[in-house]
């Protein structure tokens, strides 16, 4: 068998000095000034029907250096600023292959505070990161080791809205491998009064981590609207009490469905959900807060890598198959199923729980398309394209 190494990214929480901090706050600015220069440049070009690729905005960069405007762009390390420009033609080669919208311009209060480093804007030696334009190593707090003799190619340092400080370090690992070949198969349908019901019969519950605090959250928000825009260290100190409980609920979801999703996938071979469009569901005001919380877009993701990285298979069906209105045990389509109602008796003598039913039919149809190598990936990735479920054998001409 072939062996591949994974790139992985581990994170880790760092403690900066004040000197580190403000070094990493100028970084932070000077690669939003840099990504915004560059979108504003490649925009103008694009009215003009010019194509700026990143060579140029590269050379850009190189002028605006010595401007005495942006003289101060030079201060901090050329990497980040390289990086930001890199990401930005990503951004566009996404655009033009249709795969997401036009980039838009980074915002110094919403935009994520970020900016990468390769290996020759950083020293890793004897557990120690120490990053350009830095005379000390960073003050890691080393949760779990990187894997042996694991060599770093980028090192990205963020800082979250409730000022915590993150490193995340990319390296290939060479212990992810496929796990040995397991012949189960589960279909999964997915919900608000239970987080998941698998093809098994099993319900996992739904944690409703925002909602558990919401109280907490509403009394920060609250105090947070009292302050004046104008006071702002006071304003500052109660932001960050709100971005705290955010941070909290985040990372119990987050750890809550890395948990879920590495059983799915250590235990099943193939595994079938449904191709939902979330960003459409969360229109509805009245179930957006309760969707966003169960996070069902992060969850497929997390299943989607952990499945390339295992050698697992994940396959998403029609979002428009009737799982609900159909009987698994006879194949009777019901006219109408309601949501209020749970549970249901075909014609046939069946009895049915409705999501448990809907996840062997989600199995079931699963397994069927699975004959064509439809998956998950080719449906994200080729906008307008077609589910498993709708792909047809292409009629010839005579």
């Amino acid at each position: 068998m072939k062996t591949t190494h994974v790139k992985r990214a581990f994170k880790y929480r760092f403690y900066p000095t004040d000197a580190q901090a403000a070094e990493l706050s100028r970084t932070f600015g000077c690669v939003r000034k840099v990504y915004n220069l560059a979108l504003a440049a490649r925009t103008e070009a694009w009215t003009r029907q010019e194509r700026v690729n990143y060579n140029a905005t590269s050379a850009m960069l190189t002028a605006w250096k010595k401007t005495e405007e942006l003289a101060y762009l030079g201060e901090v390390s050329s990497v980040p600023l390289q990086q930001a420009l890199r990401h930005l033609q990503t951004a566009f080669t996404h655009f033009f292959g249709k795969r997401a919208k036009y980039p838009r311009f980074k915002s110094r209060k919403k935009s994520r505070k970020s900016a990468e480093y390769t290996t020759s804007a950083f020293r890793f030696q004897d557990g120690a990161l120490t990053l350009a334009k830095m005379t000390e190593p960073l003050d890691i707090v080393w949760s779990r080791p990187l894997p042996e003799g694991a060599t770093l190619s980028t090192a990205t340092v963020s800082q979250d809205a409730a000022d915590r400080w993150y490193v995340s370090l990319l390296v290939e690992d060479p212990t992810v491998k496929p796990l040995p070949a397991a012949g189960a198969a589960v279909g999964i349908d997915v919900g608000l009064d239970h987080l998941l019901t698998l093809s098994t019969g099993e319900k996992i519950a739904n944690p409703r981590h925002e909602r558990r605090d919401r109280t907490r959250l509403a009394k920060a928000q609250r105090q947070l609207a009292r302050k004046a825009k104008g006071d702002g260290t006071n304003r500052a100190k109660a932001r960050r009490k709100a971005a705290k409980v955010y941070a909290r609920i985040t990372d119990r979801r987050r750890d809550h469905l890395h948990k879920l999703t590495t059983r799915l996938v250590r235990e099943n071979q193939t595994i079938v959900i449904e191709d939902l469009t979330v960003r459409n569901m969360v229109k509805n005001r009245s179930l957006a807060r309760a969707i966003s919380d169960a996070a069902w877009s992060e969850f497929r993701s997390m299943l989607e890598y952990k499945a390339q990285w295992y050698g697992r298979e994940v396959i998403a069906i029609d979002r428009w198959f009737p799982s609900s209105k159909l009987c698994s045990t006879c194949g009777t389509l019901q006219d109408k199923m309601p949501l209020n109602v749970r549970t249901w008796t075909c014609d046939c003598g069946t009895t049915h729980d409705r999501d448990v039913n809907a996840a062997k039919n989600i199995l079931a149809v699963g397994l069927t398309a699975s004959v064509c190598g439809a998956g998950v990936r080719p449906q994200r990735n080729t906008p307008g394209g077609q589910s498993a479920t709708k792909q047809k054998t292409p009629r010839r001409e005579p």
